[in-house]
């Protein structure tokens, strides 16, 4: 029986151990794209709020840590490119750029990219530094997700942090823990931590 020892050059991400080539990253592009739009259609509504709870926000923030920043963001920019054409992938089967959680996609690319920046110095290696990662990257999200809430509804900024943040911060605690879980325990199964 031998052991196969797995090195990988520093500042690697989970994608880097599929070997290097163009069909390589359009075909995770492709792939994290349609990850995140079955994401989106676990939807859950929430009571007075125009937008539901979703995987979206996990997988965003999952393809962007995989894939490193740049794959992320082409991801991610597929998904609201191809969402905006009218492919029925966002939240709940919606599509186009007028609806009340557009701004969480426009986040979600943002996100993607600094958590995929972030992986490429380590940031998915231990459960601490996956934890600020996802922490970081869904602050991102809000940061851009709901000043377009109350833009595109008419809300008042603190009505739509009430609607489109609060209720879902104990959702995003355990997508974050799920994360912490996850991406480490994947490079110690590869075998670098």
């Amino acid at each position: 029986m031998s052991t196969a020892s797995v090195s990988f050059r520093p500042g690697a991400v989970l994608a880097d151990l599929l070997p290097a080539s163009r069909v390589r990253d359009i075909a995770l592009a492709a792939g994290g794209a349609a990850l995140t739009g079955l994401a989106a259609q676990i939807a859950v509504p929430v009571p007075g709020s125009p937008v539901p709870v979703t995987g979206q926000t996990f997988a965003a923030l999952l393809v962007g840590t995989a894939f490193g920043a740049r794959r992320g963001f082409l991801s991610l920019a597929l998904y609201a490119l191809v969402g905006m054409a009218g492919v029925p992938w966002f939240a709940g089967g919606t599509s186009g750029a007028g609806g009340a959680s557009f701004g969480y996609v426009l986040g979600m690319l943002l996100a993607a990219t600094v958590v995929g920046a972030l992986a490429r110095r380590g940031a998915d290696r231990s459960v601490l530094r996956t934890a600020g990662a996802m922490v970081l990257g869904s602050a991102l999200i809000y940061a851009v997700g709901v000043p377009y809430l109350a833009l595109s509804t008419g809300m008042s900024f603190g009505a739509a942090v009430a609607a489109g943040l609060t209720p879902f911060l104990i959702g995003d605690a355990l997508k974050a823990a799920l994360a912490m879980g996850l991406l480490p325990a994947t490079w110690k199964l590869v075998g670098r931590k």
